[in-house]
């Protein structure tokens, strides 16, 4: 095979996303309803908002908003995870972020598989959210021994996936015909499978000791427990689903409404109480992991605005989390002090920006544009773009988990988190978001000033 059959990386990402959108559209209708609403509210929000229009314009941000999709996985061992981190980089997507759940009631620790350089996120921005299971957290010395058996007689990829991963490591990629039956094959993976593994005394074990732990250890393979479309106004998508009588989730995790949107906000509807058939004994029962999420993804923030950002949501969650009718009210009063207007945004170094010259900076020559990126902004020679954010929130994270897990449990882990050993269970090191955002923003620097 010649490096001219290869296809990229990107492409092969492509495919596998829109493979997923359609399964999961088949397996749980209603989120086919979802893509129809977000396509119909972003729609409206271009046409009423020219400025945010050429602004996803000039970043490329436009034409991935259809496209944009994130799912989330759930793995019970090392191994899977990493054979999984294989999987995902035939299609260049790499773990980037170590996420602690624990922290937040849930037994898992996780990372997100994305692309990282802005050329590729413009062409497809499919990430997944994936997490391990942390058997060390199952209190029941019996009941973690024999989850981990259990885990250990598994197989979730198919021999034919693992080849064709292999393939792409040792030629430096697939074709065209490779690339198709490598999706065809990942996606089994990722489907949902009705028959569980376990016997419905087993299940309920499980269950009893986490709804998440019987979610990940009772099926033959992880499934994706949800696929999220990009919303540009996640209030009036939550307004719709409660208007279609969609069962949504009551409260939108992240920061409140703002001006300029900032990191992630997220809501979904409810997990899907599907039926079961047990091993073993041949129980029939039900099992609740699937469900529909829909996120809005704002400005990336800088260390700096990150640090005010985790203050204000400390303060608004402090009294009573996000319970409480008066939880919007207490999480807009925690943000009051934080700003709200682009410029403000910039000049603090609370965000990531993408500069690039405008139509007048560019007809300068280019000794009269050798100028500072503020002053090139303040004449109009220079624009000055939000980096959007790629990645997610623990705690946005966890409060969706906990709300589609059919329950009102919660869990206080005196575990710690534990980066090192998940790194070794990935068999590599997950990347640093802000690392990344700041090489965004420098090489639009870079080429401002070229």
């Amino acid at each position: 095979m010649t490096a001219e059959n290869l296809v990229s990386p990107d492409h092969i990402r492509s495919l596998f996303a829109q493979a997923m959108s359609q399964m999961y559209r088949a397996e749980v209708p209603l989120y086919g309803d979802l893509v129809e609403l977000v396509a119909a509210i972003n729609a409206r929000v271009l046409a009423q908002d020219p400025a945010l229009a050429q602004s996803l314009a000039r970043t490329d941000d436009l034409e991935r908003i259809d496209l944009e999709r994130h799912g989330a996985i759930r793995v019970g061992t090392p191994a899977e995870l990493a054979v999984l981190r294989r999987v995902f980089a035939v299609m260049g997507m790499f773990p980037v972020g170590y996420y602690d759940l624990a922290v937040a009631g849930v037994p898992v620790h996780s990372t997100a598989f994305r692309p990282v350089d802005a050329a590729a996120l413009s062409r497809n921005p499919f990430r997944v959210f994936c997490s391990l299971l942390r058997l060390e957290l199952i209190e029941d010395a019996a009941l973690r021994e024999q989850a981990a058996d259990i885990l250990a007689r598994r197989n979730i990829f198919t021999e034919q996936a693992v080849a064709l991963v292999e393939q792409a490591e040792r030629d430096g990629g697939l074709d065209q015909a490779a690339a198709e039956q490598f999706v065809a094959q990942a996606l089994e993976t990722f489907r949902w499978h009705s028959d569980a593994t376990v016997s419905l005394a087993t299940y309920q074990q499980l269950h009893d000791a986490h709804r998440l732990i019987a979610d990940v250890v009772s099926f033959r393979g992880p499934h994706i427990n949800h696929l999220t479309p990009r919303t540009l106004d996640i209030d009036a998508a939550q307004d719709g689903m409660i208007a279609a009588g969609i069962d949504a989730k009551a409260v939108i995790e992240g920061p409140p409404r703002r001006a300029c949107p900032i990191l992630l906000r997220q809501t979904s509807f409810k997990a899907l109480n599907e039926p079961v058939r047990f091993a073993g004994d041949g129980g029939v029962g039900s099992h609740t992991a699937r469900f529909g999420e829909i996120e809005q993804r704002g400005l990336a923030l800088t260390p700096k605005g990150r640090a005010l950002y985790d203050q204000a949501l400390e303060q608004a969650r402090a009294a009573e989390g996000s319970t409480g009718s008066d939880y919007y009210a207490r999480l807009e009063a925690a943000f009051a002090g934080f700003p709200d207007d682009w410029d403000t945004l910039r000049r603090e170094g609370l965000g990531y920006f993408r500069y690039q010259l405008t139509d007048a900076g560019r007809a300068l020559p280019a000794a009269e544009r050798a100028l500072p990126a503020e002053v090139l902004i303040e004449r109009g020679l220079a624009s000055a773009d939000p980096v959007i954010y790629e990645d997610f929130l623990p705690v946005s994270a966890a409060g969706i988990f906990q709300s589609n897990l059919g329950g009102t449990e919660q869990r206080a882990y005196a575990e710690q988190a534990n980066q090192a050993a998940f790194e070794a269970a990935l068999g590599a090191s997950v990347g640093d978001a802000f690392a990344l955002y700041a090489g965004i923003e420098q090489a639009s620097l870079d080429a401002l000033a070229a």
